[in-house]
Parts: structure tokens; sequence; C-alpha cells
């Protein structure tokens, strides 16, 4: 993997300060969020972070196994819906013609000499929603054989663009990492910088995000669908962001329009997930709308509108088998979020 080895704690006082508050400050049991917390030291080894906020504040925040508030998390693939967001940029900015680019035209530099026929339907809107129709692997855990023989390559964009397309699933949902990492060259071909770049210019800077890194392919273009490393507040941070419809700091960040269309379903997803926006899981949980954006081991992001809430989950990345954090949320964090009463 190219690309210098991130650097993954910071010294505590480095580490930007974000509002805070007690649970019962919003209206949330803070017994019931210790309750979680003990459940995650009891059935989740691998557990690194698990972070409630709401209101617009932190109002809990454990860390496990040495991590702390400085650790940078390996997201894995919720790095996918951070390049949906940097592509929702472009577009409100001007820098992307629109969804129906072809992808022959915003990718012509790296289209094969003999691509399948059907190449010339497929459109950005196609990537963001994971209905290109290229011919993929999808495991049970969304595991993805070809991702290694895609990153053995010298020319990732190329070997993607080069699958065969089945005219028969252009439309249909199939979880596919290719197509998050086209995302990132085309951001690249259209902006004239790598996404790592572009997201500091637009979207870490104006959210105060100072240490990160992100991996880069063999060809310099920053890695779309895996290679963020993120602190877990910054991870929150985020999550604050979208749930403020882009807004953050008093300033827009993220279209509030773009977010209307990333955040929702744009095709059936897979039930153990939930259905597909732009780089973004969705559905409900418990009766209650969520989003989620969501990597290998346990990294997940959740937005909780109805509660004003966001939830982060950091977990050892580097293994085979592992369990979603899922349950705490239904089990522990949902139920604090309705049974507290605001003060």
């Amino acid at each position: 993997m190219n690309g210098p080895l991130p650097l993954l704690n910071t010294p505590l006082q480095s580490v930007p300060a974000v509002e805070q508050a007690a649970p019962e400050e919003t209206g949330t049991s803070g017994r019931l969020l210790e309750e979680a917390h003990q459940a995650a030291l009891r059935q989740y080894p691998r557990m690194r972070s698990m972070l409630v906020f709401r209101s617009g504040r932190l109002i809990f925040e454990r860390y496990y196994d040495g991590s702390h508030a400085g650790t940078l998390h390996d997201l894995r693939s919720a790095t996918k819906s951070f390049v949906g967001l940097l592509i929702g940029i472009a577009l409100g900015r001007g820098e992307l013609a629109g969804l129906d680019l072809r992808l022959t035209e915003g990718l012509a530099a790296h289209v094969p000499q003999r691509p399948s026929p059907e190449l010339e339907q497929l459109t950005l809107r196609h990537l963001l929603s994971m209905t290109s129709g290229f011919r993929w692997i999808t495991g049970k855990k969304l595991g993805e054989p070809l991702v290694r023989q895609m990153q053995r390559s010298r020319r990732w964009a190329a070997y993607a663009l080069g699958l065969p397309v089945d005219p028969e699933q252009i439309g249909k949902f199939q979880y596919r990492s290719s197509d998050s990492h086209l995302l990132s060259v085309l951001l690249s071909e259209a902006t004239g910088m790598n996404a790592f770049a572009y997201a500091q210019e637009h979207l870490f800077g104006p959210l105060d995000i100072r240490h990160l890194a992100w991996h880069s392919c063999p060809e310099g273009h920053t890695m779309g669908h895996i290679g963020l490393y993120l602190t877990a507040r910054d991870f929150g941070k985020i999550g604050l962001c979208l749930l403020g419809g882009g807004m953050f700091g008093g300033r827009t960040v993220l279209p509030g329009t773009w977010l209307n269309e990333a955040l929702a379903a744009q095709t059936a997803g897979y039930p153990a997930y939930g259905d597909y926006g732009y780089q973004f899981w969705c559905g409900r949980i418990c009766g209650k709308p969520f989003t989620l954006a969501h990597g290998h081991g346990g990294q997940q992001l959740w937005l909780l509108p109805d509660q004003e809430a966001a939830v982060v989950f950091t977990a050892d990345s580097a293994v085979n088998r592992w369990k979603s954090p899922r349950p705490l949320l239904e089990r522990y964090i949902l139920p604090a979020l309705q049974e507290g009463t605001r003060t």
C-alpha cells in the first residue's frame, strides 16, 4: 500500500476541544449509556471507542484497549461515505457537470483499449449508488475477493473500468469497492486535486479536522474505498455536520440539497445493512430512521435524525471475524435517547 503510514496518536493536549454536556442535559439516560459501556467491555474485546453526540454536543465518550481521544482509527469502508460527500461538494461548486456525467467522459484517461461495450451507458450516478453492473463478487459480510486483484494492479482505475459490465445488472445494487475508488479518481480528474487535498480544503478544513491520514494508490490518487484515518471525535464531527443539513460553525460546508439525496435510499440494498443512498446505508432501526457510514471490523457512524444524535463506534480493523456493534445501539443507546427527561 503506497503512502506514508499514519501517525496513530497525537498528544491529548493538541486534540481540539469539543462542546460537551452531561447526558441528562440533553434528555438522555446516562445510566443506559453506562450499561452500553459495560456491555462493550464484556462482549466486544476489539472495541476501540464509543461516542454519543446529541443536540450538537458530545454527551458520552469511552475508549478501550489503550485508545484515547488522539488515536487515529482506520475507518475502512466508512471511507466511501466521505468520498460521496466530496462528490457532493464538487457538484455544488460546479466542478462536476452532474449525476448523468458519463464515465467514458469523466474518466477518459483511464478507459482501457477494449472495454465492455456497456461502459458507455454508465454514469456518475451509477457509481454513487453502486448500481454500475460491473462484474464483481460480494460475500456475506461484504467481503470482496476482487479488491485484492485491483490493489495488486498498477492502474487501479483501468482495472475497474476494464471489468465486464453485465447489462442486466445495470441499475441494480451490488456492494462494489471499485465503484468507490473510481469516484475518487473522477474527482481528481475534474478538480486537478486528489481527494485528500480536496477534502482538506473543502471538508476537513472547515470542520477543523487537522489530525488525519489517507492512503493513496500507486497512481497517486487517494484511495476511494478504504484508507482514511480519523479520530473518533472527528468521525462524530462529520455526523454533526450531516445532522445540521451541511452546516457547521455557522457556515455551509456541504450542500443541503445534495445531502437530501445522498442520505436517502436510492436503491434497495441488503437486509442486514439497509438500503443504499450515495455511499451511505440507510433504513430504520427499532422503528427509527437511520443513516450509516460502515466499515469492516465495526467502524460505524450512525445518524439518528429523530433523536438529533450521532453515534460513533471504532474497533480493531485488522480482523477476519468480528461482531457488529449494532446490538449495543438497539439494546442500550436508542433506549437511552428515548428514556431520559430534559432538564
